[in-house]
């Protein structure tokens, strides 16, 4: 604990150039794949049959409780090595079945203690998998919750039915916020079904600030792209330096994680991708080596690496730790790393 709160004090002292006389107020924004959060139970019209207790998985009631504790765990643990004992005000998830699991999941005693709420509107997804949005009610205050749809563009893929995207506004530290959390088309569909699915998340991204300029938008997901993919940097427009981000454009500093570090969120075939990223809207971010903190504004990133997160022996050590892989059940998390972003705002 006293570890981490040097860190914090550290961060704040460096990056802000506080004096002594201010007081800033730190704020964790998170998103995380649950890989398959599913019930026990069918959801008629929903292909979940995978996930039954007489479906392959052999999906029942142990493994799905022990998915729940291993999701809550990391899920509590996100944002505390800068906020301990706070952790994120806000978590966009995908993969998860129902409002169901979520119930089910904030009620695990890790997220309940710290009284964890939720965000959740069915979606037309085939699968059965959709976004949700967990928060802390003491740290966002929920105004509205829509879904838009994924609308596809080809008439031949006029049936075609995906996760749309969940849209939240609320308030944080009193100022206008909103999250739109995304669960693009998979690598199975071509790339021109994630260009298309970005540039409509950027169409809602636009349509909330036309009706308050002010809003500070969070487009967070699976984006099953990396930031330097055409669907990121060109159909949502996301940016890798500060200073490059201009009206319309988004701060996505995902992209130096991935192309610069080498590293990212998600292992395949031993080479990091980095498909989960929150992207924010230029009113987040200080260009110019401005320190202007009077409003809430975009800190730093960080991918979320605590140890348990990782297979630690055998072929795959070092990758993330499943919770199946290769019909082996390893009662571990998902195949995606979590993320967060911070922000701090000025105490006045």
């Amino acid at each position: 604990m006293k570890k981490q709160l040097v860190i914090l004090a550290l961060l704040l002292t460096n990056i802000l150039s506080v004096s002594a006389q201010k007081k800033y107020s730190v704020y964790a924004v998170g998103f995380y794949n649950q890989e398959n959060l599913f019930d026990t139970c069918h959801d008629v019209g929903k292909n979940d049959y995978e996930f039954l207790p007489s479906g392959s998985y052999r999906w029942n009631g142990l493994k799905y409780s022990h998915k729940l504790h291993n999701m809550a765990r990391a899920l509590s643990d996100m944002g505390t090595s800068v906020l301990p004992g706070v952790g994120c005000a806000v978590i966009g998830v995908s993969e998860i079945e129902n409002a169901k699991v979520l119930t089910d999941l904030c009620n695990q005693p890790e997220l309940l203690s710290r009284g964890y709420q939720f965000c959740h509107i069915e979606g037309p997804d085939t699968r059965g998998v959709d976004c949700g949005l967990l928060y802390n009610p003491k740290l966002f205050t929920v105004q509205d919750v829509s879904l838009v749809p994924y609308i596809p563009t080809e008439k031949m893929d006029s049936d075609y039915k995906t996760r749309g995207f969940l849209t939240v506004t609320g308030t944080i530290a009193n100022e206008p916020v909103a999250f739109i959390v995304c669960h693009l088309p998979s690598r199975f569909a071509g790339s021109y079904y994630r260009e298309v699915g970005a540039a409509q998340a950027k169409l809602v991204k636009d349509s909330l600030l036309r009706v308050n300029k002010d809003c500070k938008v969070f487009v967070m997901g699976d984006m099953n792209d990396d930031p330097n993919n055409r669907s990121m940097a060109e159909e949502l427009r996301g940016k890798a330096e500060i200073e490059e981000v201009d009206k319309g454009d988004m701060y996505n500093p995902w992209y130096n994680i991935l192309v610069k570090q080498g590293t990212g969120t998600l292992m395949y075939q031993g080479a990091w991708n980095l498909f989960d990223q929150i992207l924010v809207t230029p009113n987040l971010i200080n260009k110019k080596g401005s320190k202007d903190y009077r409003d809430l504004k975009y800190l730093k990133c960080e991918i979320q690496r605590m140890p348990y997160l990782f297979q630690t022996e055998g072929q795959y050590k070092g990758s993330t730790k499943r919770t199946t892989a290769g019909g082996v059940w390893l009662d571990g998390f998902s195949d995606h790393l979590p993320v967060c972003v911070y922000l701090v705002k000025e105490q006045r």
